[in-house]
């Protein structure tokens, strides 16, 4: 990763990502830091409350922050003030911070099937791999060791890092960047029970996954996520999905816009994601059911049916949000209610032994 060489003014700063400036407007910026090690040419931001005493400290010389937090920024330090100290702080680093870049061509060493088609301004690294009849779109990049197979087709835009493959006539849209090793296209985990087998006894036998996988535009996949190709038809991934590392995604799931999806969830074939929904680490979906629009499911939560829109589940089996925290609030009760529990059971066995001496 390589840093720009170059300085921005605060003003421009501020009109480039959208924040108010107060104060601090004739030092320029050169770079972006955490709040405890920026220094006086870099920018800062502020989101979180955990980080007060940082802020307060900080010797950066801007700062992004909500306009409640305006007055905690030293006064040595420009404020940048944004409704979404966040989204400005991902504008900001964008303008220093360039990435790896390589130069557009078919680089030697690449394996190039002569039935290809590379646009012009696309890059392709040695050791990269593109099969027979694939599409390469403008200024796509595949790094080495990426591998689009047959009749797959990369839009424009793309980044394929090291290691991800996306197999034979599957689909990526505009602007997708699939992490190290993210495999597009891999088979469903499809299987026939077959009682007779091939005279040996029963056995599994696989089903063909004839289907293939669709990504729309401004998706990322993360590190060693896989999603498999449809048995029949397609796996969709709507337009601005963002999938962490170490996800599975079963055969002809749906997914739909702008959802997010933390690290090692896992969902089962054929389930449907409506849109902007959040599925937090480890959540695990079983197949065949519906995530309504909105909705959200709490880190390790085990979700056994549909669920609707705009809700929060969490917990295993999933339940709403509120439930749950009720009945875990009760859980922490037990050990004291066990105790009463017993003290009573004594203390009626004391008086039935009582009685029983009463003549």
């Amino acid at each position: 990763m390589g840093t720009l060489q170059t300085q921005l003014s605060v003003q421009e700063l501020a009109r480039r990502i959208g924040a108010e400036l107060r104060g601090g407007g004739a030092r320029d910026i050169s770079g972006i830091a955490p709040l405890e090690t920026a220094g006086p040419s870099q920018i800062a931001f502020y989101a979180n409350p955990r980080y007060r005493k940082e802020l307060q400290a900080t010797r950066a010389g801007a700062v992004i922050v909500s306009d409640a937090d305006a007055a905690q920024v030293p006064a040595s330090a420009a404020r940048l003030v944004a409704p979404q100290p966040y989204v400005a702080f991902a504008k900001a680093s964008a303008l220093f911070h360039d990435g790896l870049v390589i130069e557009p061509g078919i680089q030697a060493g690449a394996l190039i099937d002569e039935t290809a088609e590379i646009h012009p301004t696309a890059a392709i690294s040695p050791g990269a791999y593109v099969g027979p009849d694939a599409r390469i779109g403008a200024r796509a990049t595949l790094h080495a060791g990426a591998r689009v197979l047959d009749g797959a087709r990369i839009g424009e835009d793309c980044i394929l890092w090291p290691g991800a493959v996306v197999r034979e006539h599957c689909i990526v849209g505009n602007r997708v960047v699939l992490q190290p090793n993210a495999v597009v296209g891999s088979d469903g985990f499809g299987f026939a029970f077959d009682l007779e087998g091939d005279g040996n006894g029963p056995m599994h036998r696989k089903v063909p996954q004839a289907g293939i996988v669709r990504i729309e535009d401004d998706v990322e996949v993360g590190a060693c996520s896989c999603i498999d190709r449809a048995t029949l038809g397609e796996t969709l991934v709507g337009r601005g999905t963002k999938i962490d590392n170490l996800v599975q995604i079963g055969h002809n799931v749906v997914v739909g816009r702008h959802c997010i999806i933390v690290a090692q969830v896992g969902v089962s074939g054929s389930t449907e994601l409506e849109d902007y929904v959040t599925l937090g680490g480890q959540a695990g979906l079983v197949g065949h059911i519906k995530i309504g629009k909105g909705a959200m499911v709490g880190a390790q939560s085990g979700v056994t049916k549909s669920v609707a829109a705009d809700t929060t589940v969490t917990g295993y089996p999933a339940t709403l949000h509120s439930a749950w925290k009720r009945l875990q609030a009760f859980i922490h009760r037990l050990p004291d209610l066990f105790q009463r529990t017993r003290d009573l059971e004594e203390r009626i066995a004391a008086l039935e032994r009582e009685r029983e001496r009463v003549p």
